[in-house]
């Protein structure tokens, strides 16, 4: 058996460009079956360009990708079959309750017992007493766990998640990282796309730093901090935090479109300041 086929996403040389941009410059990862990989860099890094190739909805220029084993681009329609995404904003019906948007969703994938199913979801997702509820008396948090328990109807092997907490508050991000934790936990391998170094560092198995359309590093949290110098000694040891070795790498090169992962690092530190 191949390195490839034990993996569950394999990417390798990806690249794309829209006209003369370059987003993608020769992408190489694998994510190993059941992990939670992140994905982490700022906005317009190419986060969500790869999450689009992988997910078959965009094709690449250059190089190969395959997922549970499938080709994106010969093998799309398997693909599909094996993986859900979940995008930057929730794709949730906010007409209808939390119940009837997962009973629908089952019927659209000819599921049996598309009441039970959307049942045991609710239960799983902390979401039974909001059953009946119209979706738009949600909680943001609400809506991001129905949507992330919409993406895992007919348990499919992938999930992908595309800045899932993006605009969340705190209790609510906690909320969504809990559900990510379980999915994990049931076996379902989760590449997640993210700005927030504090959420790579609380969920992922892996990560990798995506910086000007490349890799620029990859490995678990443990690996990155071996990247900075030994912690140094003052009243107490003071070991590297992942937004340490992220603007280590990656502070030297950063262009004006980092601003917005910059934004988030200052918020982040004045967040810990205050407490």
């Amino acid at each position: 058996m191949t390195t490839q086929q034990v993996q569950a996403i394999h990417v390798q040389a990806l690249e794309k460009s829209y006209k003369k941009l370059h987003v993608l410059r020769g992408v190489d990862f694998d994510v190993e079956r059941g992990g939670i990989f992140a994905l982490l860099g700022s906005n317009g890094a190419g986060k969500t360009t790869i999450v689009k190739i992988l997910s078959t909805l965009l094709k690449a220029d250059a190089g190969a990708a395959s997922v549970s084993g499938f080709d994106v681009a010969t093998q799309a329609a398997d693909v599909r079959e094996s993986i859900s995404l979940t995008g930057q904003f929730a794709a949730v019906d906010e007409i209808l309750s939390g119940r009837e948007n997962l009973v629908l969703v089952a019927r659209l994938r000819h599921l049996k017992d598309p009441g039970k199913i959307a049942d045991d979801l609710l239960d799983r997702f902390s979401l039974t007493d909001a059953a009946a509820r119209k979706v738009s008396t949600y909680s943001g948090g609400m809506r991001r766990r129905l949507d992330i328990a919409m993406s895992f109807i007919g348990n499919p092997l992938v999930i992908f998640l595309d800045e899932p907490t993006t605009g969340l508050d705190p209790q609510s991000r906690v909320e969504v990282w809990n559900s990510v934790k379980e999915l994990a936990g049931q076996g379902t391998t989760v590449l997640l796309t993210t700005q927030y170094l504090d959420e790579a560092e609380q969920l992922a198995d892996r990560i990798a730093i995506l910086h000007e359309g490349r890799i620029i590093v990859n490995g678990t949290l443990a690996e990155l901090k071996q990247l900075l110098p030994p912690a140094k000694v003052e009243y107490v040891e003071k070991q590297p935090t992942l937004e340490d070795v992220f603007l280590a790498i990656v502070g030297d090169h950063a262009k004006d479109g980092d601003a917005g992962l910059a934004m988030t690092v200052a918020s982040a530190r004045t967040s810990k300041e205050q407490r």
